[in-house]
């Protein structure tokens, strides 16, 4: 299934559920840039940005998967001097403690970047640490198949391995 809202989209594989959102300025502390929430549990209405009241839920055969967007003032800044969404972080850019909030057993990692002309912010937490090689080939079928307007990626295809 596709989904597309906001100026993203994204193929979400069988078992995975995905929401593009935008909030009004009228929340306190709130951006109204665009958020994309993938997971492979079903997401509770309640949730923060960076997966607040979510990632919770998540077993250790879970992932969560939070593309968040700032302001087009940041993009290139340094800290989203990298150009282009990282399609396949590396099992090694995780961690423990790279967690919004450290929930036991779980890891996580967060990637700045610019594309398609404002900042992001990809940040993903695996239920299981240990099986974090596993976990992360389930991210990359998401990962490789967001397209942000104007982002001129080319998208490679998903091995079959990975549908």
């Amino acid at each position: 299934m596709r989904i597309a809202h906001h100026g993203i989209s994204a193929d979400v594989p069988p078992g995975w559920e995905a929401r593009i959102y935008r909030r009004t300025d009228d929340e306190p502390g709130a951006t109204t840039a665009p958020v994309l929430h993938a997971a492979t549990f079903a997401l509770p209405e309640e949730r923060g940005d960076f997966g607040g009241g979510a990632v919770e839920l998540m077993g250790p055969g879970d992932a969560f998967v939070a593309l968040v967007g700032y302001d087009a003032a940041v993009a290139g800044t340094p800290l989203f001097a990298r150009q282009g969404l990282p399609r396949r972080p590396r099992s090694s850019s995780f961690a423990r403690n790279k967690l919004q909030h450290v929930i036991p057993g779980q890891g996580g990692s967060q990637f700045f970047f610019t594309a398609a002309g404002r900042g992001w912010c990809l940040y993903v937490v695996l239920g299981s640490y240990d099986d974090r090689d596993a976990l992360l080939a389930r991210v990359y079928a998401v990962l490789v198949t967001i397209v942000l307007d104007g982002d001129s990626v080319v998208v490679p295809e998903v091995p079959d391995v990975l549908r």
